[in-house]
């Protein structure tokens, strides 16, 4: 494991990654939990489906590893799940099963790339710091725009419809986010962790407030609703 180790550290990414594996195996699973952390990155383990669906939905994470063959749901129900719910992390999926139809089925399911065991840890992470770089691509855009909503990153601008509206520092951190996940569900824990570095729930109603006054200044005056309250789960921008 150490020379193992030694070698991550040299091709590592160079941006610390957060990365969810979701595989059964517990030595398996702790063996790349390892590895990773010694490359520099933080890693989460789910020991089943269910339990991975649920932190996929409610963290944010830049890649998840996911093992093909897991109890209570399979990886590749874990995968459509999460893209049926908008969710684009991008996913390595893990398998024993290697044959072509086997790896196209994979791909399918949603899954970004797919890596037959056993496998080498190099290329793993190889391959997991190619689909970080591709998932990060959306990063280096400095415009983005959900319906007639746009946010300009380069000069801290927001405009509906071409009218200004004027923001609070945190309020253009909370829209950059929620617009980065236009059409997405985003939970109160991605939006703690992401927007204000929280990795504990404080019990406030920080989130509720900057929500509302958010909602105001960018819906007030405007003919449709853009920033929806999905009840039990979270919030998502999306134009009507």
């Amino acid at each position: 494991m150490n020379d193992l180790a030694a070698l991550s550290r040299l091709i590592a990414y160079t941006d610390p990654m957060k990365i969810l594996v979701i595989e059964d195996d517990r030595e398996a699973a702790e063996y790349l939990q390892k590895a990773l952390d010694e490359a520099g990155h933080t890693v989460h383990l789910a020991g089943d489906g269910d339990t991975g669906l649920n932190l996929a939905r409610t963290s944010d994470y830049d890649v998840l590893i996911v093992d093909r063959m897991l109890p209570r749901r399979d990886g590749l129900s874990v995968i459509a799940a999460l893209r049926g719910q908008g969710n684009s992390t991008p996913a390595l999926i893990l398998s024993a099963l290697g044959e072509v139809d086997d790896r196209v089925t994979g791909l399918r399911a949603g899954g970004d790339d797919y890596l037959t065991k056993p496998y080498a840890f190099t290329e793993l992470l190889a391959r997991v710091e190619v689909l970080c770089r591709r998932g990060n691509a959306k990063d280096s855009e400095t415009v983005y725009r959900v319906g007639d909503l746009e946010l300009d990153r380069l000069s801290h601008t927001v405009r509906r419809a071409s009218r200004e509206i004027s923001l609070q520092p945190r309020e253009f951190k909370l829209l950059e986010y929620l617009m980065r996940h236009g059409g997405q569900v985003v939970t109160r824990t991605m939006l703690l962790e992401n927007v204000w570095d929280y990795h504990f729930d404080p019990q406030t109603n920080v989130i509720d407030v900057h929500v509302s006054r958010l909602r105001s200044k960018i819906e007030k005056g405007f003919d449709s609703p853009i920033l929806h309250t999905i009840r039990g789960a979270g919030y998502m921008l999306k134009a009507a």
